[in-house]
């Protein structure tokens, strides 16, 4: 596999999260930066009554935690490539593995685990506090323009 990635990140995902939390999606979802290294990135989403599927529940619904891992792995690759560059999820398969904790902030951590000149290859989890047991696994592909 052809890794195109420069060798220090000049992407900075904490300004970047900082812009898009202003406006649109992640910021009405409240999705916010946590922390990144060399291939990865984690947001966080704290909890909210107007993000539960089912008020009964309590337990936040799976649309916010597909944008947040979504999100996630997203900025993962443009962390490994050191730049932003436009994108589309080709596939992010979520397998849950139990519902989120309720009024607990949900965690999304990617990685960027590979790169050719057009496909970004990712996986990661979503927790809420625990990443030792967490609420799902998402795997996918991103395709990446030149």
């Amino acid at each position: 596999m052809t890794d195109p990635s420069p060798p220090a990140s000049a992407f900075d995902p904490e300004r970047f999260m900082s812009y898009v939390r202003q406006l649109g999606h992640s910021g009405a979802l409240g999705i916010a930066y946590h922390a990144h290294g060399e291939d990865w990135a984690e947001l966080s989403m704290p909890y909210a009554p107007h993000l539960v599927g089912m008020p009964e529940s309590g337990i936040m619904a799976s649309g916010p935690i597909i944008s947040l891992m979504d999100m996630a792995t997203s900025i993962a690759i443009w962390v490994r490539l050191g730049q932003f560059r436009h994108q589309a999820t080709l596939d992010l398969r979520v397998d849950y593995l139990r519902p989120a904790r309720p009024e607990q902030t949900l965690f999304g951590r990617g990685e960027c685990y590979g790169l050719t000149r057009s496909v970004g290859f990712v996986r990661g989890i979503a927790h809420d506090g625990d990443a030792d047991d967490p609420v799902a696994h998402v795997t996918g592909t991103f395709i990446v323009t030149a």
